[in-house]
Protein backbone atom coordinates (compact mmCIF):
# COMPACT_ATOMS: atom_id res chain seq x y z
CA UNK A 1 0.00 0.00 0.00
CA UNK A 2 1.33 3.37 -0.70
CA UNK A 3 0.62 6.43 1.36
CA UNK A 4 1.71 10.19 1.19
CA UNK A 5 4.24 10.82 3.60
CA UNK A 6 3.26 14.72 4.74
CA UNK A 7 5.24 17.39 6.31
CA UNK A 8 4.21 18.99 9.68
CA UNK A 9 2.90 22.24 7.87
CA UNK A 10 0.58 19.60 6.24
CA UNK A 11 2.09 19.65 2.69
CA UNK A 12 2.82 16.28 0.62
CA UNK A 13 6.56 15.17 0.62
CA UNK A 14 6.92 11.47 -0.65
CA UNK A 15 5.31 8.09 -0.62
CA UNK A 16 6.16 5.76 1.79
CA UNK A 17 5.32 1.55 1.24
CA UNK A 18 3.31 -0.03 3.76
CA UNK A 19 3.32 -3.83 4.44
CA UNK A 20 -0.56 -5.07 2.98
CA UNK A 21 -0.37 -7.80 5.95
CA UNK A 22 -0.09 -4.84 8.46
CA UNK A 23 -2.09 -2.15 6.42
CA UNK A 24 -4.23 -4.02 3.66
CA UNK A 25 -6.10 -6.61 5.49
CA UNK A 26 -9.86 -7.24 5.63
CA UNK A 27 -11.85 -5.70 8.37
CA UNK A 28 -12.30 -8.24 10.99
CA UNK A 29 -14.93 -7.20 13.63
CA UNK A 30 -14.86 -10.59 15.84
CA UNK A 31 -10.98 -10.28 16.68
CA UNK A 32 -11.34 -6.04 16.89
CA UNK A 33 -14.85 -6.81 19.61
CA UNK A 34 -12.64 -9.33 21.54
CA UNK A 35 -9.42 -7.33 21.84
CA UNK A 36 -11.71 -4.20 22.94
CA UNK A 37 -13.39 -6.06 25.20
CA UNK A 38 -10.23 -7.74 26.85
CA UNK A 39 -8.63 -4.95 27.26
CA UNK A 40 -11.52 -3.05 29.12
CA UNK A 41 -12.26 -6.01 31.51
CA UNK A 42 -8.47 -6.08 32.30
CA UNK A 43 -8.49 -2.24 33.00
CA UNK A 44 -11.79 -2.71 35.52
CA UNK A 45 -10.72 -2.39 39.54
CA UNK A 46 -12.94 -4.67 40.68
CA UNK A 47 -13.27 -2.76 44.18
CA UNK A 48 -16.85 -2.70 44.66
CA UNK A 49 -18.12 -4.63 48.12
CA UNK A 50 -21.11 -4.88 50.05
CA UNK A 51 -21.93 -6.19 52.70
CA UNK A 52 -24.01 -9.10 53.30
CA UNK A 53 -26.47 -10.03 56.10
CA UNK A 54 -23.56 -11.77 58.28
CA UNK A 55 -21.84 -9.00 58.09
CA UNK A 56 -23.58 -5.67 58.44
CA UNK A 57 -23.57 -4.40 62.51
CA UNK A 58 -26.69 -5.00 64.48
CA UNK A 59 -28.41 -7.11 66.86
CA UNK A 60 -29.73 -10.90 66.44
CA UNK A 61 -32.53 -10.68 68.46
CA UNK A 62 -36.21 -10.48 67.03
CA UNK A 63 -37.51 -7.17 66.68
CA UNK A 64 -40.79 -8.43 68.36
CA UNK A 65 -42.36 -11.43 69.33
CA UNK A 66 -42.96 -14.13 66.73
CA UNK A 67 -47.38 -13.85 67.07
CA UNK A 68 -49.68 -11.40 68.18
CA UNK A 69 -48.59 -8.66 66.53
CA UNK A 70 -50.24 -8.86 63.30
CA UNK A 71 -47.60 -8.17 61.49
CA UNK A 72 -45.41 -10.36 59.72
CA UNK A 73 -43.11 -12.66 61.33
CA UNK A 74 -38.90 -11.16 61.71
CA UNK A 75 -36.14 -12.74 62.32
CA UNK A 76 -33.55 -9.91 62.99
CA UNK A 77 -32.52 -6.50 62.20
CA UNK A 78 -30.01 -7.53 59.43
CA UNK A 79 -32.56 -8.90 57.23
CA UNK A 80 -31.93 -7.41 53.85
CA UNK A 81 -35.66 -6.49 53.86
CA UNK A 82 -35.18 -4.02 56.36
CA UNK A 83 -33.79 -0.41 55.93
CA UNK A 84 -30.25 -0.49 56.61
CA UNK A 85 -29.50 -4.64 56.18
CA UNK A 86 -27.64 -6.85 54.23
CA UNK A 87 -27.59 -6.67 50.47
CA UNK A 88 -28.68 -9.87 48.73
CA UNK A 89 -26.18 -11.12 46.52
CA UNK A 90 -24.36 -7.68 46.11
CA UNK A 91 -20.76 -7.42 44.71
CA UNK A 92 -17.66 -8.60 46.09
CA UNK A 93 -14.13 -7.61 44.95
CA UNK A 94 -13.31 -10.12 42.02
CA UNK A 95 -10.25 -9.49 39.36
CA UNK A 96 -12.15 -9.05 35.55
CA UNK A 97 -9.04 -10.25 34.00
CA UNK A 98 -8.29 -12.28 31.60
CA UNK A 99 -6.45 -13.60 28.33
CA UNK A 100 -6.80 -13.41 25.12
CA UNK A 101 -4.12 -15.45 22.18
CA UNK A 102 -1.47 -13.40 21.33
CA UNK A 103 -1.70 -14.22 17.87
CA UNK A 104 -4.73 -13.02 17.78
CA UNK A 105 -4.50 -9.74 19.85
CA UNK A 106 -1.48 -9.17 16.87
CA UNK A 107 -4.41 -9.68 14.75
CA UNK A 108 -6.95 -7.44 16.10
CA UNK A 109 -4.11 -4.35 15.90
CA UNK A 110 -3.22 -5.03 12.40
CA UNK A 111 -7.06 -5.10 11.42
CA UNK A 112 -7.49 -1.83 13.44
CA UNK A 113 -4.94 0.14 11.46
CA UNK A 114 -5.52 -1.73 8.00
CA UNK A 115 -9.43 -0.31 8.60
CA UNK A 116 -7.75 3.31 9.20
CA UNK A 117 -5.32 3.35 6.37
CA UNK A 118 -8.17 2.22 3.75
CA UNK A 119 -10.71 4.95 5.00
CA UNK A 120 -8.01 7.74 4.77
CA UNK A 121 -8.09 7.92 8.88
CA UNK A 122 -4.35 7.45 8.79
CA UNK A 123 -1.92 10.02 8.41
CA UNK A 124 1.83 9.67 7.91
CA UNK A 125 3.53 12.49 8.79
CA UNK A 126 7.20 12.82 8.85
CA UNK A 127 9.02 12.84 11.90
CA UNK A 128 8.88 15.70 14.53
CA UNK A 129 9.04 16.33 17.64
CA UNK A 130 8.08 19.96 20.47
CA UNK A 131 11.83 20.57 21.64
CA UNK A 132 10.27 23.71 23.78
CA UNK A 133 7.57 21.42 25.05
CA UNK A 134 4.85 24.18 24.39
CA UNK A 135 1.09 23.45 23.90
CA UNK A 136 0.97 25.58 21.47
CA UNK A 137 3.51 24.71 19.32
CA UNK A 138 2.20 21.47 19.12
CA UNK A 139 -1.46 22.69 18.41
CA UNK A 140 -0.12 24.57 15.44
CA UNK A 141 0.99 20.88 14.08
CA UNK A 142 -2.12 19.16 14.99
CA UNK A 143 -4.58 22.03 13.64
CA UNK A 144 -2.87 21.00 10.00
CA UNK A 145 -4.33 17.25 10.18
CA UNK A 146 -6.95 17.20 12.95
CA UNK A 147 -9.58 19.66 14.59
CA UNK A 148 -11.15 18.58 17.59
CA UNK A 149 -10.95 15.29 16.90
CA UNK A 150 -9.98 12.25 19.07
CA UNK A 151 -6.45 12.14 17.59
CA UNK A 152 -3.68 8.75 18.45
CA UNK A 153 -0.05 9.11 17.83
CA UNK A 154 1.87 6.68 17.11
CA UNK A 155 5.44 7.40 18.31
CA UNK A 156 8.52 5.82 16.91
CA UNK A 157 9.71 5.99 20.38
CA UNK A 158 9.35 7.50 23.82
CA UNK A 159 9.20 11.51 23.31
CA UNK A 160 9.03 12.67 26.62
CA UNK A 161 8.88 16.67 25.06
CA UNK A 162 6.31 15.97 22.93
CA UNK A 163 3.89 14.21 25.42
CA UNK A 164 4.13 17.02 27.60
CA UNK A 165 3.03 19.26 25.11
CA UNK A 166 -0.14 17.16 24.38
CA UNK A 167 -0.98 17.06 28.54
CA UNK A 168 -3.30 20.05 27.99
CA UNK A 169 -4.84 18.84 24.82
CA UNK A 170 -8.06 17.02 25.20
CA UNK A 171 -8.65 13.97 23.12
CA UNK A 172 -4.87 13.36 22.35
CA UNK A 173 -3.15 10.17 23.17
CA UNK A 174 0.54 8.95 22.26
CA UNK A 175 1.09 4.96 21.35
CA UNK A 176 4.30 3.44 21.05
CA UNK A 177 4.86 1.39 17.81
CA UNK A 178 5.26 -1.68 20.25
CA UNK A 179 3.05 -0.99 22.18
CA UNK A 180 -0.75 -0.24 20.64
CA UNK A 181 -3.58 -0.48 22.42
CA UNK A 182 -6.60 -1.53 20.52
CA UNK A 183 -9.25 0.87 22.48
CA UNK A 184 -7.14 4.23 22.06
CA UNK A 185 -6.94 3.23 18.55
CA UNK A 186 -10.01 1.64 17.58
CA UNK A 187 -11.96 4.51 18.62
CA UNK A 188 -9.56 7.00 17.00
CA UNK A 189 -11.07 9.55 14.52
CA UNK A 190 -7.55 10.26 13.56
CA UNK A 191 -4.18 8.44 13.41
CA UNK A 192 -1.16 9.96 12.63
CA UNK A 193 1.33 8.34 12.75
CA UNK A 194 5.42 9.20 12.39
CA UNK A 195 6.89 8.12 9.31
CA UNK A 196 9.75 6.07 11.40
CA UNK A 197 6.93 4.51 13.28
CA UNK A 198 4.94 3.31 9.96
CA UNK A 199 8.15 1.64 9.08
CA UNK A 200 8.76 0.00 12.49
CA UNK A 201 5.22 -1.08 12.60
CA UNK A 202 5.02 -2.86 9.14
CA UNK A 203 8.86 -4.50 10.07
CA UNK A 204 7.11 -5.21 13.93
CA UNK A 205 3.53 -6.42 13.25
CA UNK A 206 3.95 -8.24 9.74
CA UNK A 207 6.53 -10.96 10.85
CA UNK A 208 4.62 -13.75 12.94
CA UNK A 209 6.95 -13.75 15.90
CA UNK A 210 4.68 -16.96 17.14
CA UNK A 211 5.88 -18.71 14.51
CA UNK A 212 9.50 -18.63 15.44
Amino acid sequence: MEKKVYSIAGKELRTITLDDKVFGLPVNDDVIYYAVTNELANNRVGTACTKGRAEVHGSNNKPYKQKGTGNARRGDKKSPITVGGGTIFGPKPRDFSYSIPKQEKRLALKTILSMHAQSERLTVVEDFTVESGKTKDLVNILNNFAKDERTVIILKDDDAMLKRAARNIKNVSFLSYNRLRAHDLFYGRKIIVLETAAKNLSEFYAEDKEAK
